[in-house]
């Protein structure tokens, strides 16, 4: 009798709970995301995506870095710092990806459009860090060319592929 009462009660409501609290303090950190980067006057400058996984925050090269580095522009950290002003309320994980376009390099510190993409994941997730965000939260991952959301054959698709996504991660 234990064992059907643990089967449909006991831990699985708790786990239903639990998973509706996270739910409703995901949608409330969405929210908040939204009326930080309005109230900061970057909404124009970041597009926030949501699924059943997670809420990912896309950021162009153009807003963050010069082209060609990975060190943030000085106005960079006036957008991400409201980012990580609500990401630093949530306890899940954060994944930062570096894109690219194609175009090769063909001089500069790096040799790569995947040594770029790393190392530009690694400047969020420094300046992410450096804000409060716990390193046991956050990973970094760079993609170089290798998965382009617009056309490489043109300037306006190209502009598309070079960003930076930050994706905080739901709760089962």
């Amino acid at each position: 009798l234990a064992n059907i009462q643990k089967s449909f009660g006991g831990k699985t409501d708790a786990k239903r709970l639990e998973r509706g609290r996270a739910q409703e303090t995901e949608s409330k950190m969405e929210n908040n995301l939204k009326e930080s980067m309005a109230a900061g006057g970057v909404s124009s400058l970041v597009q926030i995506q949501s699924d059943a996984r997670m809420v990912k925050l896309v950021l162009t090269e153009g807003v963050l870095f010069s082209s060609g580095a990975a060190d943030l522009k000085e106005p960079a950290k006036k957008v991400l710092a409201p980012i990580a002003a609500e990401l630093k309320k949530v306890p899940n994980r954060i994944i930062i990806e570096g894109h690219t376009d194609n175009i090769p390099i063909r001089h500069g510190k790096y040799s790569s459009n995947w040594e770029l993409s790393m190392a530009r994941a690694y400047s969020v997730l420094l300046f992410m860090s450096e804000q409060g965000i716990s390193a046991k939260q956050l990973a970094g991952i760079g993609y170089g060319e290798n998965l382009p959301v617009g056309d490489n054959a043109t300037a306006e698709g190209r502009a598309k592929n070079r960003r930076i996504e930050i994706s905080l991660m739901k709760t089962d």
